[in-house]
Parts: structure tokens; sequence; C-alpha cells
């Protein structure tokens, strides 16, 4: 007797990885490869995030915590909200998580029931959609274009057929880096108020940011959940370490879904984390690489046939058009992979509708490598 799979567990792959894992056996037979598929920092974590880790190797237990995180790195996180935006965070309103995943996970099993109907737009994070159907939570796609620089606007919601119970935005947004502006996160969140839609606002890329700061929604509503991550601007993706910023009214139940599914963050990792808020020079270091990458990508792209590009204003990823180019960009990834050894992301990660005509570029990494990217593609263009 054949025993059942759960049919919450039939979501869809995140293909970046199923790329991530080509690319590495492609490495393992001898062959070079340039990584511009993976959305992960090049660099290690902060020096003093180190030097913190292994002090408490040395002297700490490394025991469970609260479910909620230690008080020095809420109170941390609380600080960085009131230097860098004037907003005054109540660390009993923050919730440190395993990673930004756990953070969604928690905001989403405490706001939405099995049925509801969340919004997002596409392109977007795959993980949202597909954690969201796991918990078998209606996905509403928001199909943005460059018009509105793939991001949501209250018109865009006006147009969506029966109600919403939540939205999900991003701002820097991956897969596109664009950004919403203060103005128009105000906006967003008048309409979901007046709606009574629940806003999360996945602010991840916050830090990395090349024309103007971004905005946090903690700005302008006070009962969205706000999610951030130690993962992208901290240079700590495998410390797998996060925050939630959630509503008062929903602490407590928050709180119990914490202590049953995790018991409690990691614990080296919070207690190094607390270090990162005072490494800032070295950090914004990082950042100006990644201008220099996204400037020379932006220039050279276009002379290899990439030349409908998005606006990437923050993040580390640049949203290239490639419909002229092919009509299914999972099988021109994998070309482009072989043939040049230049690893890029399929848009259909990010768009199930449109992405068969897009692919994303990740500029983490080294300088040298973007230049050399930039020149191997521009040999492929000439074999199409």
């Amino acid at each position: 007797m054949t025993l059942k799979a759960a049919k919450r567990s039939a979501i869809q792959p995140f293909i970046v990885m199923d790329v991530m894992r080509a690319a590495n056996e492609r490495q393992a037979q001898g062959a070079d490869v340039l990584h511009l598929e993976v959305g992960q920092p090049s660099t290690p974590a902060p020096k003093r995030v180190l030097r913190a880790a292994r002090d408490a190797l040395d002297r700490e237990l490394l025991g469970y915590t609260d479910a909620f995180g230690v008080p020095q790195l809420k109170d941390a996180i609380a600080a960085h909200y009131q230097k860098t935006y004037g907003v005054a965070v109540d660390p009993a309103r923050i919730a440190v998580t395993t990673g930004s995943s756990g953070a969604f996970v928690l905001a989403f099993l405490s706001a939405f029931d099995a049925g509801d109907r969340v919004a997002l737009v596409s392109p977007g994070y795959p993980a949202y959609r597909n954690i969201l159907a796991a918990l078998d939570i209606e996905v509403v796609n928001l199909e943005a274009g460059p018009q509105t620089d793939y991001q949501p606007t209250p018109e865009l919601l006006a147009k969506v057929d029966g109600k919403l119970d939540g939205l999900i935005i991003a701002s820097p947004s991956n897969p596109t880096g664009t950004m919403i502006d203060a103005v128009g996160l105000s906006a967003l969140a008048e309409y979901c108020r007046a709606e009574g839609i629940r806003l999360v606002s996945d602010e991840i890329y916050h830090g990395i940011t090349y024309e103007e700061p971004a905005h946090t929604m903690a700005q302008f509503e006070s009962e969205a959940f706000v999610v951030n991550s130690f993962s992208k601007y901290y240079a700590m993706t495998g410390w797998r370490l996060g925050w939630l910023i959630f509503p008062q009214s929903l602490a407590r139940p928050i709180e119990c879904l914490a202590q049953n599914l995790f018991i409690s963050p990691p614990t080296l990792s919070q207690i190094a984390a607390v270090s990162a808020f005072e490494a800032f020079d070295e950090l914004d270091a990082n950042v100006a690489r990644y201008k220099i990458n996204r400037d020379l990508l932006l220039e050279e792209l276009p002379k290899a046939g990439f030349d409908k590009l998005s606006h990437a204003q923050g993040a580390f990823y640049i949203y290239a058009d490639v419909g002229h180019l092919t009509d299914d960009s999972l099988a021109f990834c994998k070309r482009i992979l072989a043939q040049t050894g230049v690893a890029i992301t399929p848009g259909v990660d990010f768009d199930p509708g449109r992405g068969h005509r897009y692919v994303r570029f990740s500029f983490a990494g080294a300088t040298a490598d973007m230049a050399e990217a930039a020149r191997r593609l521009k040999v492929f263009r000439q074999t199409l």
C-alpha cells in the first residue's frame, strides 16, 4: 500500500537553487563558473561579528533563548529603527527569527487562515507564493510591469476581483531591484487600511540602495508586519537570522507559534549579530562595490543584447526582458551556462505567467566576475 503525500507539500521548487546546483556540478567537474544566479553577498560577515562569535563560543553556554530572541539584540534592532528611520519601535514588538523565512511563516500563520486571499506582485520572490500555497492560502498575482517599476499600486489593487485579506510588498524588490518611495508606501498603507487588508512588508534589502535611502512601512502603518534579515546588507546569509516587527495585538499568538515551531532562533548568531550594528563602515563598503557592479552591468548588458532592464535602485539584481531572444528562459539559462559558464536565473522562478521571457542577474559578486560575465555574454550573443 502506498501512503499518501500531503497536498500542501505539492509546491513549486525554488528554481534558483536548482540553477545553483547545476552550476556547482559544473564547477565540480573542473569547469569554471561565474555566479550571477544566487542572491547572496560574496563577502563574509563583518569582522566585529566574527570576533563576537568566537568570543561567545569560548564563554557562552549557547542554550535556548527566549522564543523572541535575546533582549540585547531586540534592543539593538529597535535602536536601529530610531536612528535610521526616526521610528520608535517597542522591542516587545520584535521577534528575532530563523532568517526572514521564519518571519514570513510566523506572519502568515498568525494573520491568515486557510482560504484567505493574499496579493503579491509578479515578478516577485517565489518563496512568498510557495509558503502561502503550503498553508492553503490563496495567492492573488498582481502582474506589474515597468510602468509601475514592477511594484504594486492602489490602482492595481483596485482592479482585483473579490476581497483581499493581505498584501505582500518588497522594497527594494527581488528580482527587479526597484523600490517604492515614501509617497507610494503611504498610499498603499492608506488603501490597505481602508479596505481591511493586512500588509506584509519585506525589507530585507534595506541598506543596499544606490539613489535614495529606503523607507520602512513601520513609518506608515503600525498594523503592518515588517520583515528584515541579517542575510543581505549584513552579509550573514548562512547565520540564518532575521526579525519580524509585528502588531501588538498579535504578540501572544506569534509568541506561541514561535515557541512551538522554532523554540528559539540560533543562539550563536543572535549574540554575534548585536555587533553587526557597529559595522556599518565595512557593510557600506560592500554596497559601494555593488553599485560599481550594477553600473558596469547596466552599461555592458545592452551590448550583449540585454537592453530591456529593470531600474535597479536597490538590492543586487537586474531583471531583463529577453523576449526578443527566447520564449523559454529556463532553456536559455541552461544554454548560457553550458556555453559560457555564466550562471543566471530564469524568470519563471519569479513570474509564473510571463517569466518565460525574463532572466535575473545577481551582481553581488566580485567586480572582475561581472566584467568577465559581460564579455562572455557579448560573445554568446553572436551565436544566436
